[in-house]
């Protein structure tokens, strides 16, 4: 073929595959084809006008996206002390830290191909967000074109400036946060707010090909300024002690957070140097190298007006309380958690109390202090989130604490603070494990209302059952046509294939997140290895691994025995692959436990064990392979002597691991 027709077969490629991508969510090819049909096209043609244009854009928020490089979460920090253990700990004393503030609006990343806007995605589950290309080019300071011709990733928050909030939507909305994230996603134009009023600020850049060569973020920031990108205003801290300095800067920003012009929710510390960054990596959650401090909880007051009991997905009985509508921190507040039946009674509120409310986090409300019977007058003057008049009359009496299941009528059972429904048969445990199941696996399209649609009509009792629904029953649904019940089916096709972790994770057990479910899943590899243990082993075996302790054992264990014939009837319908384990090196198979006082802070030591293919345990047993001990080590050196175990200094320990290339010992100069 020659090259003039390889481009325009290329050229029509392109073209047709991005058209079955982005308009009919149908495509023929995996990413990486098409990439490289797009990667030939610009190496034979790069000026061709296919690698210039968005193509067929789609309406916001029809098209799922992959991000190439995830959208994380970052560890969270409220206090002096979490800054201090950030610099000195999980990032093991850097020296050059950049700080930014932490925009309250709506993640977005940004996505250019030869400096030409390609596409434009929400954060999403992080791994996965919605195409919002058409909002995005009106956001007023997205540039459709760099000033450079590079591939590369910006991600940043979109937020609206108070000014124009005040002047054009506060009476519409509660707050600028809900617009931001409506206006990128809105459909024919149709939502609250005008996207043109919304303003970009970047955090940061990633390139999946060619990098400018930068050695620090501050450096990445300057270069998106350049670029053509505004980035969010940044600080460097560079010192002996920097943490001194970034505390201070929290305080600063305290002080003037109500005069700026974007609503912010506290500041993201980030280390400087890129190389330092790579070398600390990744937990299963967030990356060491960042932290978002997060401003103190924002306080007021209202009154209690009654109690609403809700059944969620583990059996836990939740009270729910009903207030007079309170604006805190920007949001109106109706609804807030008491938690549970311990709290009811350590904070001593009945209905008809006044009482203090918080937004822990900017985010979640929650009663936090009893101030005492309310008086008629503190009912006065308050407003719904919509704007109405809040009307009420003002009662008082006891909170009246259930003994049957709110959802199923079941007699409810004691569990210290908890009041609990143990029946998996409870719809209401039932709906919302099956809601769980389908967020954490990302099932587009298979949301609350469908699924309560599923439960009403008989068609699931359980999460088997969801692969079992064909799509004349789907159809049958309200509002489910011919295309929504074969994208249902799609996304449940998607997950007949998971790894042991996720389908841990997705069973909605008890503090059974994310990391917990890879910890496990590492340890057994495989689901047999996991149920002969659930059948014929004991709690103990789990309490060697490290971060898990004798309850969350007890939970886990209880967990898969309940739920054992649910899984045994899903692998018979879905495929749930082994599980390899985390690392491989000089210290495979060999577990260590680490006690005593110690030259480096422990996590430091653990991880390098870890990076050289050690398993690090809590505790000591007749199964530990080494004992790591410090001064002043305790019973667990006593115990390890007891039974025979090597113990080593760290001395020992280095002296097994390579030693560094070059400059002081630290965990980034150890082979791995």
């Amino acid at each position: 073929m020659a090259e003039e027709e390889r481009i325009h077969y290329l050229a029509e490629a392109v073209r047709y595959h991005r058209e079955l991508y982005y308009n009919h969510a149908a495509p023929e090819i995996s990413d990486a084809e098409f990439d490289k049909l797009w990667d030939e096209l610009k190496k034979l043609d790069p000026e061709n006008e296919v690698l210039h244009q968005v193509g067929p854009e789609p309406l916001p928020g029809t098209v799922k996206v992959e991000h190439m490089f995830p959208m994380r979460s970052l560890d969270k920090g409220v206090s002096d002390g979490d800054i201090i253990h950030f610099v000195t700990q999980s990032t093991f004393g850097g020296k050059r830290y950049l700080a930014q503030p932490k925009l309250d609006g709506s993640a977005l990343s940004l996505e250019y191909v030869a400096g030409n806007l390609h596409r434009a995605a929400t954060r999403g589950s992080g791994e996965r967000g919605e195409d919002v290309t058409l909002n995005a080019k009106l956001v007023a300071n997205v540039p459709l074109r760099l000033n450079v011709a590079i591939d590369c990733h910006v991600r940043g928050e979109v937020v609206m400036p108070l000014a124009i909030f005040e002047d054009k939507y506060s009476d519409i909305s509660p707050n600028p946060r809900n617009l931001c994230s409506g206006a990128l996603r809105q459909k024919h134009g149709d939502g609250k707010a005008d996207a043109s009023d919304l303003i970009f600020q970047a955090y940061d850049v990633k390139f999946p090909k060619e990098s400018p060569g930068m050695s620090n973020d501050s450096e990445l920031l300057s270069w998106l300024q350049k670029a053509g990108i505004e980035p969010a205003p940044w600080q460097i801290f560079e010192s002996a002690t920097p943490q001194k300095e970034m505390i201070d800067y929290t305080v600063e920003w305290s002080a003037k957070r109500s005069s700026y012009e974007y609503e912010i929710d506290g500041i993201v510390f980030k280390l400087d140097d890129l190389a330092q960054r790579e070398n600390l990596g990744m937990t299963a959650h967030h990356p060491r190298w960042a932290l978002a401090w997060k401003f103190p909880s924002q306080e007021a007051q209202s009154v209690l007006l009654g109690v609403d009991w809700q059944t969620g997905r583990t059996g836990a009985i939740t009270p729910v309380a009903r207030i007079a509508p309170q604006m805190v921190g920007g949001v109106t507040v109706e609804n807030v958690t008491l938690h549970n039946v311990g709290e009811v009674e350590r904070l001593g509120v009945k209905i008809g109390d006044k009482v203090t409310i918080t937004r822990r986090g900017d985010v979640i409300p929650k009663i936090i202090e009893n101030l005492g019977r309310a008086a008629d007058s503190d009912l006065s003057g308050r407003t719904h989130a919509d704007g109405t008049t809040f009307v009420g009359n003002l009662s008082h009496g006891d909170i009246l604490i259930p003994s049957d299941c709110p959802s199923c009528g079941r007699e409810l059972t004691m569990e210290g603070a908890f009041l609990r429904c143990i029946s998996l048969e409870c719809d209401a445990r039932m709906a919302r494990a099956l809601t769980y199941w389908c967020r954490t696996l990302e099932m587009d399209g298979i949301g609350e209302k469908l699924i309560e649609a599923l439960l009403e009509k008989g068609l699931v009792t359980t999460i088997a059952d969801l692969y079992k629904i064909t799509h004349s029953q789907i159809t049958e649904l309200e509002r489910m046509g011919d295309k929504s019940a074969y994208n249902v089916l799609d996304e449940l096709a998607k997950t007949r294939t998971l790894n042991l972790a996720r389908f841990l994770h997705a069973l909605g057990m008890e503090r059974i997140g994310p990391e917990v479910a890879t910890t496990i899943s590492q340890h057994f590899t495989s689901l047999d290895k996991l149920l002969q243990w659930a059948d014929e082993g004991d709690d103990e075996e789990l309490t060697t691994i490290d971060g898990i302790g004798d309850k969350v054992a007890a939970i886990f264990r209880g967990g898969i025995v309940k739920r054992r014939s649910l899984i045994d009837e899903l692998r018979t319908i879905i495929k749930i692959t082994d599980e390899s384990q985390a690392v491989s090196g000089k210290f495979d198979g060999k577990s260590f436990c680490i006690t005593g006082s110690l030259s480096r802070p422990r996590k430091e030591i653990a991880l390098a064990i870890k990076n050289a293919g050690g398993k690090v345990v809590g505790s000591v047993s007749g199964s530990l392979d080494v004992l790591v001990a410090g001064e002043k080590a305790g019973s667990k050196l006593s115990k390890a002597q007891s039974l025979g175990i090597t113990i080593w200094g760290e001395e020992d320990l280095y002296g097994q691991i390579a030693e560094p290339r070059e400059g002081p010992k630290t965990l980034f100069d150890y082979d791995q």
